[in-house]
């Protein structure tokens, strides 16, 4: 909902849904691996009910956002141990808000803007982490973790226009990421790694032996920017930001983009960046959690890319756009596993890799539109000099937007999915290919406020599969929904 009055801009938004997910059967789990009793084959646990809202307000140079997602009886897919959980559920609510100040006129060639944000998440889940029957464990293995989070920020940029050929814009800011409360029952204790000792039932281990403590970094940054157009048809940006960590540290990342407008009709862009992700407090801080164990002594991890890009608008009915790319990933922070069944958080090997991409668009007539693109790319493990894994090789993407009637509309979209391998140390064959199709047919009148929609998503009923984390616990992989039929009704006031 969109709506001006007076001096003020107002929108709103609304959504709310409740699914069982789909109910596709896992054929075998961890426990069946083991050998101790299992609940597979059984359906995944992929339900949920969603609320999800907006709330936009504008006037002058201001402007007020705020937002509400809350996600509840979320289910645990294929249990968070690889042992299936039809009981375990989640819940999670998201509370923003954020108020932006810009004045494109703040004084001669000066664009100001100042944003201040806030953000409240809560996590709370109560799982089986194994099923009724695992040894000395006749009710299952329980572990219930719940957390809150708070998170500030406020930055400050300023673009400036003064200087012939440039465009400045330097920036500055800071963040305060604040774990602030724990809480954790459950009816086990993990002295060490891999060890799991009963309780008798379910208590609180808040104080005494929680899966985290509460902790708190800040963050502050600073970055700059220059646009360039140094000669005709040529422009380069070149830009760099500095994030500095109480926790872990500072790192300093380049951007480079030089751009050139080869022909009236074809652009082309060579880019280059380096990019990091910093570890989360569960990677750094997880203790007594008999899955995944933190490590505070994690650096971030690092990706450096360099891209070469064409635009070429073939005719006005026709673009064509064409991206090849390498990159290199180091540090890698992902959970390794150790002897004795459990994972801890490392900065773990490197790769690289290196791809492409081509994209078409023609416009075939007023009522029709074609569209499609192919990427192909590989990476490699540079500790085994194999392929990572899990990634396809080969993705195909085709739809086509007709307008065979006024006001109808039909969808058809064609992905395929080809060439995963598996990672170096899962040794089961590689998972096969895949291709759906999915159909949507849309109906809404002129002038009305009202959308009919007729969805059918993987027409074929293909037997698509996503891959199951090495070294394979659930050997067979984790299915994908089965043909589906949806009806949807939109209302837009």
């Amino acid at each position: 909902m969109a709506a001006h009055g007076g001096d003020y801009d107002f929108a709103a938004y609304l959504r709310a849904g409740i699914s069982d997910g789909q109910r596709q059967i896992i054929a075998a789990d961890a426990m069946t691996a083991f050998g101790t009793p299992s609940l597979a084959p059984g359906p995944v646990n992929l339900g949920r009910d969603a609320i999800d809202g907006r709330l936009d307000l504008a006037r002058d140079q201001w402007r007020l956002r705020a937002g509400y997602q809350r996600r509840a009886h979320v289910g645990t897919g294929a249990g968070v141990a690889s042992a299936l959980d039809p009981q375990g559920r989640n819940f999670g609510e998201r509370v923003s808000s954020d108020l932006t100040y810009q004045d494109a006129n703040f004084a001669p060639d000066w664009d100001v803007t100042a944003q201040a944000s806030f953000l409240h998440l809560t996590e709370q889940s109560d799982l089986t982490l194994y099923p009724p029957g695992f040894p000395g464990f006749p009710d299952g293995v329980i572990g219930n973790p719940y957390q809150w989070e708070r998170h500030w920020r406020f930055n400050l940029s300023a673009a400036y226009t003064g200087l012939q050929s440039h465009k400045l814009r330097l920036g500055a800011g800071t963040q305060n990421d604040d774990l602030y409360r724990i809480k954790e029952t459950k009816n086990f204790s993990n002295p060490a790694p891999g060890v799991l000792v009963p309780l008798g039932s379910v208590v609180d281990v808040t104080d005494s032996a929680p899966f985290l403590r509460p902790h708190s970094r800040r963050v502050s940054y600073v970055y700059a920017q220059d646009e360039w157009a140094f000669t005709q048809d040529w422009y380069l940006t070149a830009g760099v930001r500095h994030d500095r960590y109480s926790d872990f540290g500072g790192t300093t990342n380049p951007r480079l983009a030089l751009v050139w407008e080869t022909a009236y009709n074809l652009t082309s862009k060579l880019l280059y960046g380096r990019a990091f992700r910093p570890p989360s407090f569960s990677e750094l801080y997880n203790i007594n959690n008999p899955v995944a164990l933190g490590n505070p002594s994690l650096k971030p991890e690092t990706n450096e890319s360099v891209e070469l890009a064409f635009t070429w608008q073939a005719a006005s009915t026709v673009q064509a756009n064409l991206n090849l790319f390498r990159y290199q990933m180091k540090d890698i922070l992902r959970f390794v596993s150790n002897p004795d069944g459990s994972a801890t958080a490392q900065n773990s090997g490197r790769q690289h890799g290196r791809g492409m991409e081509v994209e078409l668009v023609w416009e075939a007539s007023p009522s029709l539109r074609l569209s499609g693109n192919y990427a192909q790319q590989r990476s490699i493990d540079e500790a085994t000099s194999q392929d990572a894994g899990n990634a396809p090789h080969h993705h195909v993407y085709a739809r086509a937007d007709w307008r065979f009637m006024p006001h109808w509309i039909l969808d058809t979209q064609f992905n395929y999915i080809a060439g995963r391998k598996r990672e170096p140390s899962d040794t089961r064959p590689a998972i096969a290919d895949y291709h759906t199709v999915d159909l949507t047919l849309r109906n809404r009148q002129q002038g009305s406020d009202w959308e009919f929609v007729f969805k059918v998503l993987n027409l074929f009923d293909a037997d698509a599969r996503e891959p199951s984390p090495a070294p394979g616990l659930i050997p067979n992989d984790l299915p994908l929904a089965p043909r589906e039929w949806r009806f949807e009704l939109h209302y837009k006031l």
